[in-house]
C-alpha cells in the first residue's frame, strides 16, 4: 500500500470513528444549484453532498426489517442530489414529444424526434391523485426512470442517474445515526413526512413538509423512491471490505431497491434504513405481453429523485452506463 493510500484509509477510519463527517458535511452541503431543463420553463433544485463515511443500515435494537439490521461502514464520493422528488411537470417533458424541444446544452446535436418515449398509459394510473403543479411523478418502472435520466443527460451534457442505495440512505440520514433524520421520536413524523396518518390516501405536492438538515424534502414518506441497485436480501455481504461507492449491478429486470416509504405507510416503514424490493405484481393490470418497460399501473406510491455526478462524462460513457443499468 502506498503512502497516499494509507493516508486515505486513515482519514476514512477517523471520519467513521469520530463522526467528524457529520459536522463537515453539514457545513459543505449548503452548496445549492437550480437546474433549468433546456427548452422549457421547468427547473428543479439540487444540493451538493460532500462525500464521506457513514454507518449504513439499522443500529442493533432498532425496530425494522431483518434485512436492514446491522450496520456497515460505507464511503461515498461527493454527488449532487435533487432536493425533491421529480415532479410530473418535469417528467412530462420527456413523456410527451409536444412538450420537448431540440434545445440542449450539449454539443452532439440533440434531436427530440429521436427520443424513445414512454408508451401512452391506457388509463390514469394515479387514479386522479393529481399531476401538474408540483406533484411527484409516479407509476413508472425503474427502467423508465433511468430512460428519463438518460434523456436529461443528453439535454444538458451532465450525467444524471438514480441514487445508489448507499447514496440514498446517506442523504436521508443527513449525518444522523438514528431511526429517522430528525431523531428517534416517531411522533414527529408528521412534521417531515406525508404518511398513512396524514396523507388522506394520496401523495402530496413535493417540498411541503420540513426538510432534513441537508435541505432535502420528502426523504421520508410522500412517495417511495427508486434506487439504482439490484435488490438483494443479503446486501451487506455483497460489499467488499473497502465499500467505496457500492452498487449492486442488475443482472435482470426484477427486483430493484426502493427506499423512503410512502403515503400508504406507517412511520416504521419511513425509517432511514428501511428497504423494499420492487414487485412484478406492480404490473398486474398491464395487458401488454410482454409487460410494459415503461409503466407499473399498481405503484402510484413509487417515484424517484435525481443524482447528478460531479464529474462530467462523455456521451459514450453515459450511454455505456445506461446500457449496463437498464434491463428491460
Amino acid at each position: 500500500m502506498s503512502a497516499c493510500q494509507k493516508i486515505k484509509v486513515s482519514i476514512r477510519f477517523l471520519l467513521t470513528i469520530l463522526g467528524a463527517h457529520t459536522f463537515l458535511v453539514g457545513l459543505l452541503a449548503q452548496n445549492k444549484a437550480t437546474v433549468a431543463i433546456p427548452g422549457s420553463n421547468v427547473s428543479f433544485d439540487m444540493v451538493l453532498l460532500t462525500g464521506g463515511s457513514f454507518r449504513m443500515g439499522s443500529p442493533v435494537g432498532e425496530v425494522g426489517r431483518a434485512e436492514d439490521e446491522g450496520q456497515h461502514a460505507v464511503y461515498l464520493d461527493s454527488f449532487w442530489l435533487a432536493t425533491t422528488e421529480l415532479t410530473f411537470d418535469a417528467f412530462f417533458l420527456f413523456q410527451f414529444r409536444s412538450f420537448d424541444a431540440d434545445v440542449s446544452l450539449d454539443t452532439f446535436g440533440f434531436s427530440a424526434d429521436a427520443v424513445s418515449r414512454p408508451s401512452p398509459p391506457y388509463y390514469d394510473f394515479t387514479y386522479g391523485r393529481g399531476k401538474a403543479g408540483g406533484f411527484p411523478a409516479t407509476t413508472m418502472t425503474q427502467q423508465s426512470a433511468l430512460r428519463y435520466c438518460q434523456w436529461l443527460s443528453d439535454k444538458t451534457g451532465d450525467f444524471y442517474r438514480l441514487p445508489t442505495e448507499a447514496e440514498w440512505e446517506y442523504a436521508c440520514r443527513a449525518g444522523t445515526n438514528t431511526a429517522f433524520s430528525w431523531g428517534e421520536d416517531p411522533q414527529k413524523v408528521g412534521d417531515y413526512a406525508w404518511y398513512y396518518e396524514n396523507s388522506a390516501g394520496s401523495y402530496q405536492k413535493v417540498g411541503t413538509k420540513k426538510p432534513n438538515r441537508w435541505g432535502l424534502f420528502d426523504m421520508h414518506g410522500n412517495v417511495a423512491e427508486w434506487c439504482l441497485d439490484f435488490y438483494t436480501v443479503d446486501y451487506f455481504t455483497k460489499l467488499d471490505a473497502d465499500s467505496t461507492n457500492p452498487w449492486i449491478i442488475p443482472t435482470k429486470k426484477h427486483s430493484r431497491t426502493v427506499k423512503g416509504g410512502c403515503f400508504e405507510d406507517y412511520s416504521e416503514a419511513l425509517r432511514s434504513a428501511d428497504r423494499r424490493k420492487s414487485d412484478p405484481k406492480w404490473q398486474a393490470r398491464d395487458p401488454q405481453i410482454p409487460k410494459s418497460k415503461w409503466w407499473n399501473p399498481e405503484s402510484p406510491f413509487v417515484g424517484f429523485r435525481l443524482v447528478k455526478e460531479v464529474r462530467r462524462r462523455s456521451k459514450a460513457e453515459r450511454d455505456a452506463f445506461f446500457q449496463m443499468a437498464i434491463k428491460d
